[in-house]
This record gives C-alpha cells, structure tokens and sequence, in this order.
C-alpha cells in the first residue's frame, strides 16, 4: 500500500450502539471483551449463532457515549435487525449511521505520521474529532478514518492523501487472507474459530459468556480445530463448482465465490500443505498462506 493512498470503502455501513447499557448489552453477545474497548483502543469481533457459527463480523470503535460497529454493508439491515431481537428490555438505542457516515482506509504508514499515533493494533486516536485507528486485525491492513460523509475530503485533504481504486485494498486484504467482501456466504455455514478471528484478535477466550461461545471454547480447549478459511489464487480456469479436490480427494469446499475468492480446507495434523496442487470445478487453484499464520 502507498504511502500517500487513501481507500473510500464504500461497501462498509456503520451501526452506533449508546445507551445506559450498551456495554453490557454488546458483552453479552459478541466474540471479543467490550471491556478493553476505550477511546484508544478499538476492537475486532464477530456475533455467532448459539452453535458457534459464523453470522457477522465488525470493527468496535468507542465513539462519544457508544460505540460504533464498522460491518460489511450489505449486511447491515441484518445485522441491525438480529441485535434489535436480542435488545429485549435493554436500554439500548441502535441506529443506522450507513447514510451519514464513511470508512477510509489509509496506509500505516500515514497513520504513523499523525501526533499521539502509536504502531499498535487496534490503536485508536482522533483527528479533527474523528477516530482513526490501525486495523485490530492486522496492522499489514492500514489505519481506517471514520467519518461524516461531509468532512471526508477536507480531512483527507489535510492528511495529503490520494483517493485510489479501492480494488487494490481488497486485493491486499485477500493477499493477506482477510474476508471483506460477500461475508454473508459464510453465514452459518463455517464455525467463527475456522474463521481464523483467534489469529486476527477476534475472540477473548478469557471473557465470560457469549453467543456460540460453549462451542468455540469447546472446538478450542479440545484441540478440534480440523479446517480454516484460506483465500484461494485461481491459477486458470473457472471456479464452476464448490468442492475443492487434491489428488481426487475432497478436501474442502468454495465458500466465497468473486474476485477475491475464499474457501473453507482441512487441515492435516494441523497444517495446510500450501504447495498443493488443488482443483476447483475447471480450475486449478492454490490455498495462500497468511502471513500471521
């Protein structure tokens, strides 16, 4: 990613969660521990289903009195609705910012460049009142700018940035095995863990309960992790089949299927041979290896 690049992520909608008890309401649901969210200091997380499986996924970033989550907009108006079922008698308000707000993406390196920044995932500071933070997953993603629509270009302006195609973001999130893009393939069709959110800072194995949490401690403490989500590098071909083959073994199925495709491969004793040689309906295809693997 160039320095001096900036992102519009125009497929990201934002969801802002305040209230007497919006800590406690988000604690209860979520993956990761709403308690070491601060104003320095955002988080990754993710809501399952009660059996563990993956549903959504989101940034928390602590914004005035709440807290705002930064999902996949394509899925907001479901993930709204799911947390309006759970709200129950909470004193929750749960609001759409999708239409007001936008998230940027900028290098870490820029990030670096601003006063009180620190080279620490998750790390949150504001500038001109908005947050900015490097990416909790992976500091190799860059910094996201959270921003009202209308003081997006005046602030990317002050910063010297570049507005860029947002493909080559999504291309370097695939590079680095980060799912962005059709999420909702995955939903209830993968276990969070074999998501990888472990490796990306998304679960708090020492928090108490949550939604899907007996299953992902379970699959955890009982060393049952037999798959992952891997990104896939088409070599040629097309991708005409959801069953992934090595060897005329099945060895694991395509989950996402677009640009930047991913699927869900087991594992050998706990490894992935990444030199295999895997097919795909009429496509010859590899697994890539995550760097933070």
């Amino acid at each position: 990613m160039n320095r001096n690049n900036v992102y519009i992520l125009e497929d990201r909608g934002l969801l802002y969660i305040n209230g007497q008890d919006a800590k406690e309401f988000l604690q209860n649901l979520i993956t990761n521990n709403i308690e070491n969210v601060s104003d320095n200091k955002s988080c990754f997380s993710a809501l399952l289903t009660p059996q563990g499986k993956y549903l959504y996924d989101f940034i928390i970033i602590k914004h005035k009195l709440g807290f705002l989550l930064d999902c996949e907009k394509k899925n907001i108006d479901d993930l709204y609705k799911q947390l309006n079922l759970y709200k129950l008698r909470s004193k929750v308000e749960i609001l759409n910012l999708s239409n007001e707000f936008v998230v940027a993406n900028l290098s870490k390196e820029k990030f670096l460049e601003i006063e009180n920044s620190k080279d620490e995932e998750g790390y949150t500071i504001k500038f001109r009142e908005d947050p900015i933070l490097l990416d909790p997953r992976s500091k190799k993603l860059g910094a996201r700018l959270v921003i009202n629509l209308e003081k997006l270009y005046l602030s990317l302006k002050k910063l010297c940035l570049e507005v860029s195609d947002v493909e080559e973001y999504y291309n370097h999130s695939h590079e680095l095995g980060i799912p962005q893009i059709d999420t909702k393939d995955l939903q209830n069709k993968i276990f969070g863990i074999e998501c990888n959110f472990e490796e990306l800072n998304g679960i708090d194995f020492r928090k108490g309960c949550y939604v899907g949490q007996e299953n992902t401690a379970r699959i955890k403490l009982k060393d049952k992790l037999s798959k992952r989500l891997f990104a896939i590098k088409v070599i040629n071909g097309d991708l005409n089949s959801e069953e992934i083959t090595s060897e005329n073994k099945n060895i694991g199925k395509l989950l996402i299927n677009n640009k930047n495709p991913f699927a869900l491969l087991k594992l050998e004793n706990k490894n992935f041979n990444f030199e295999n040689n895997l097919k795909c309906g009429d496509a010859n295809i590899k697994a890539l290896k995550p760097s933070w693997l």
